[in-house]
């Protein structure tokens, strides 16, 4: 699609009224709706200072390109407005902005309008074409100009070189549409003015493009982050990054290709340094049960604010009572009752769908947050619980990547409604026809086999299952064990159990009292004799040797079993819980 298939003469204003930022904006959106383009110029509005808050549109050298998504969009377009005194746009450089272009997208707009309005925004870091811009004398010679300057690249990313790439950058902006593009030309420019090996991935509206392999950032020798939404870090973990706002790119490459080559950054690491190595941006990886793994705690991740808030909560309430929340008790308080509403009936009840949604959304990315949702909130109303939630949010991702695949065989043309009508429409449809006819009634029953079982546990058995759960808890340092443990926990909460988490939190503290305990023994008792008790030698070990990961392990777990085993005696003793 070209340029000039969005801008018509219709939407070209030449020489515009408006003396300022705001009546500028006013104006173009008045020609756009003029234009039919927009149906609710109040809500366009709104979309387009939004976008001015964060940041402004002002890239400078004379030009301003105000864009916004928004649902008043009826049909993308361009309007292009001109002021030869120039105007006061808050501008990156402090100058006037002489040319404006307001760009109008759907929010669902497909592909190929995307890319056209990309490249538009690339062409701009052009001086002879905005000077050209400038002095045209009629609207359609704006369009001539344009139309000669554009060229419809079909396929966007650009061809990568044998040559490993010196540097390696990421740029993004909150809606993906112009400053993304510019300021990855506006570093790719200046990267080969000086000579430098570049390779940039833009995090745009229309998705990953060019992405960053794991070969890319393993053989770079400094990353460059210009952005101003989340850009994933994670695979970045060793290298030197620069991190700026996305205006950089555009204004300032040549700081920030300066600062790569000097070395002028912090290593970055990662909160988790036993993830394999990074992945390419987007892709699947070759670990599938690494994958796995990070599907599965990208939901446990974005479940945990709803478990956090909602317990502690329903824990409030219980400062005035244990049974204060139910109306028929007698130390009913209604302050109590709505705490435990609030936490208890509303955030623990959204838990299982918020589970399968992120789940579901780490797999097949945002088409799949909804059939995600669906499915485990299906699994919280049918009482299918918390492994439920897990299989929906599993089987809603791999749908939707089953669509994909399979809508691949449409005319482009359908491109533009797949991700609004395609995706939502038949992956909550197959994931709710499995839920409903094949998975909830099982899981209904196995969960209610499972509750029997924990009800009917004699206390050596709940005391062994106690010191099981709190050793994967502290074994692996909050690795895969330790999660696979604490989801474990919730699950149980889910189900009406709170034992088996109470065991797990105490694992998780115990193994440091533990820790800290042994090392003021150690130094209290260790110079009375060249001989120690077994206990003794195993902590000196670690605290006086260099010993590697496994020995820590196994130092932490010996100290979490020995200290679970008093707290699950206080338990079976008094007949109490820890929760």
């Amino acid at each position: 699609m070209r340029i000039t298939e969005l801008l018509k003469q219709t939407t070209i204003v030449l020489d515009v009224n408006s003396q300022s930022k705001q009546e500028v904006i006013e104006e173009l959106i008045q020609t756009l709706n003029d234009a039919g383009a927009i149906e609710d110029t109040d809500l366009f509005k709104e979309a387009i200072l939004q976008r001015e808050r964060e940041g402004s549109t002002g890239i400078g050298e004379g030009v301003a390109i105000p864009h916004a998504k928004s649902k008043a969009v009826t049909t993308p377009a361009i309007a292009f407005g001109r002021s030869s005194a120039g105007i006061d746009y808050d501008s990156l450089d402090g100058q006037p902005a002489h040319l404006f272009f307001m760009i109008a997208a759907s929010e669902g707009a497909h592909s190929d309008h995307l890319q056209t309005l990309s490249r538009l925004a690339s062409l701009l870091m052009d001086a002879e074409f905005r000077d050209s811009l400038l002095h045209a004398s009629s609207e359609e010679e704006i369009l001539s100009i344009i139309d000669a300057q554009d060229h419809d690249e079909s396929n966007h990313d650009e061809k990568v070189t044998e040559d490993a790439p010196q540097i390696v950058a990421v740029t993004g902006c909150p809606t993906g549409i112009a400053h993304t593009y510019m300021a990855a030309d506006g570093l790719k420019d200046e990267a080969k003015r000086q000579g430098i090996t570049i390779k940039v991935e833009t995090n745009g509206s229309d998705g990953v493009r060019n992405a960053l392999t794991a070969e890319d950032i393993e053989q770079a020798s400094a990353v460059i982050i210009a952005a101003d939404t989340k850009i994933e870090k994670d695979r970045f973990h060793g290298k030197r990054l620069i991190e700026a706002p996305v205006a950089a790119g555009i204004r300032k490459p040549n700081e920030l290709l300066k600062k790569a080559l000097h070395q002028d950054a912090p290593v970055y690491y990662r909160s988790d340094h036993r993830n394999d190595q990074a992945e390419s941006g987007g892709s699947a990886n070759k670990k599938t049960g690494f994958g796995f793994y990070r599907h599965l705690m990208n939901g446990v991740s974005n479940m945990l604010p709803f478990v956090v808030g909602g317990g502690i909560l329903i824990a409030l309430s219980f400062l005035f009572g244990i049974n204060a929340a139910d109306p028929n008790d007698p130390s009913y308080h209604p302050i109590a009752e709505a705490l435990s509403s609030i936490g208890g009936d509303h955030a623990f009840g959204l838990m299982v769908a918020v589970l399968a949604g992120f789940i579901a959304m780490s797999i097949a990315d945002r088409p799949g947050f909804a059939p995600g949702m669906i499915g485990g909130f299906m699994a919280t109303t049918g009482d299918a619980g918390f492994l439920g939630g897990l299989i929906a949010g599993f089987l809603a991702g791999y749908v939707i990547l089953g669509l994909r695949k399979l809508f691949q065989k449409l005319p482009s043309t359908f491109d533009g409604i797949k991700t609004i009508l395609l995706y939502p429409l038949f992956g909550i449809l197959i994931v709710g026809m499995i839920m409903h006819f094949v998975l909830i009634d099982p899981l209904n029953a196995f969960n209610s086999v499972l509750e029997n079982w924990l009800n009917n546990m004699q206390t050596g058995n709940i005391v062994i299952l106690g010191i099981i759960l709190g050793g994967m808890m502290a074994v692996d340092m909050g690795g895969p064990v330790n999660k696979a443990a604490f989801t474990f926990g919730i699950a149980m909460i889910d189900a009406g159990q709170f034992g088996p988490h109470a065991a797990i939190m105490a694992g998780g503290w115990c193994h440091l009292l533990e820790l800290h305990s042994q090392r003021h023994s150690l130094k209290a008792n260790l110079h009375k004799s060249n001989g120690t008790q077994g206990k003794r030698i195993i902590y000196s070990a670690r605290f006086s040797s260099q010993k590697g990961p496994f020995h820590l392990q196994l130092l932490i777990l010996v100290g979490s079993f020995h200290q679970l085993s008093s707290v699950h005696q206080l338990q079976v003793v008094y007949r109490c819980s820890l929760m």
